[in-house]
């Protein structure tokens, strides 16, 4: 019997907290309370089939980036996205908890163009670790979109309802796409840190016997190097330079490579396999999409 529990309906979540019905099959406002962040999970492991927005306060404790802890006593936001597998053990101590959870069904968005463009919000995949962090003035205006989200799903559904809801969700993702911005540049010197530990990281990558043996960086290998989910890291990236992590080591390679091409006298295939490529068409395909002639085209103009 598998140990995975998975969740797939509002009415699931309903009956797990022995609450009434949904008022709407495809989305619920749950509010935080001491009950639920102090239940013994029991260290068991949730597959989410559902969308998850939380903001919670009341939390004891600190909150890690990386090598570095931060008070979140005043409140936090963490995402999930549907497929998330998600285990909940009790680590902290919660006093007086508060806070609001939404919780939607893909099926809400489907016909949307919010359903079209969601994954677009990077932060569904940033770790617990990588919550957003809120003032006092931003839990208010998210709170209050809530309420709003909340309200309509309370009243007696019209042809209305459906794009109203999906709207004020839309709006809530932006607020939080927002205020992480500014989570991104108020802790710009400790970015800027990531910066070049990334930019040192990915250097030696290239020094060492890496390449050869393992191919190309991922995105993921940094990020785990640096403690960092994948998109926390890139979207920190894209603040501070432009960038994101991928565009970097694209950047690198192709430096390298065209250092190479004129201080060699190796062929195509050589410099590519020997650039951690496994195809030599690829690289040959990155290095004109990049800088708009062929490998061999750069070669012979310098």
């Amino acid at each position: 019997m598998s140990d995975i529990i998975r969740i797939t309906s509002i009415q699931q979540i309903h009956d797990f907290w022995d609450l009434e019905s949904p008022r709407h099959p495809l989305i619920t406002v749950l509010p935080i309370t001491d009950e639920m962040t102090n239940y013994d999970y029991g260290g068991k492991t949730y597959a989410m089939e559902l969308y998850h927005v939380s903001l919670k306060q009341g939390i004891s404790g600190s909150l890690a980036y990386g090598r570095n802890s931060y008070d979140f006593h005043d409140g936090t936001m963490t995402f999930l996205k549907p497929e998330q597998i998600i285990k909940i053990e009790q680590t902290e101590r919660y006093e007086e908890s508060s806070g609001w959870t939404l919780i939607f069904h893909p099926d809400l968005l489907r016909k949307s163009d919010l359903g079209k463009n969601i994954d677009n919000y990077s932060f569904f995949e940033y770790e617990v670790s990588e919550a957003l962090h809120l003032s006092k003035e931003e839990r208010v205006s998210l709170t209050e979109l809530v309420q709003k989200i909340e309200n309509e799903y309370r009243q007696n559904i019209d042809k209305h309802s459906q794009e109203l809801i999906i709207s004020n969700i839309d709006l809530l993702l932006k607020y939080c796409e927002r205020y992480y911005d500014r989570q991104f540049y108020t802790r710009s010197n400790l970015n800027k840190d990531v910066v070049a530990k990334f930019e040192k990281l990915l250097r030696a990558y290239f020094a060492s016997e890496s390449l050869r043996e393992s191919g190309l960086p991922t995105v993921k290998l940094f990020a785990e190097q640096l403690s960092y989910s994948p998109n926390y890291l890139s979207d920190l990236l894209v603040k501070e330079t432009g960038k994101n992590t991928q565009e970097h080591i694209h950047s690198f390679v192709i430096n390298q490579a065209k250092n190479r091409l004129l201080n060699s006298e190796l062929s195509i295939s050589e410099l590519a396999y020997q650039l951690g490529f496994d195809y030599p068409e690829y690289f040959s395909k990155l290095f004109k999409k990049k800088t708009g002639m062929t490998p061999a085209k750069y070669r012979s103009l310098n």
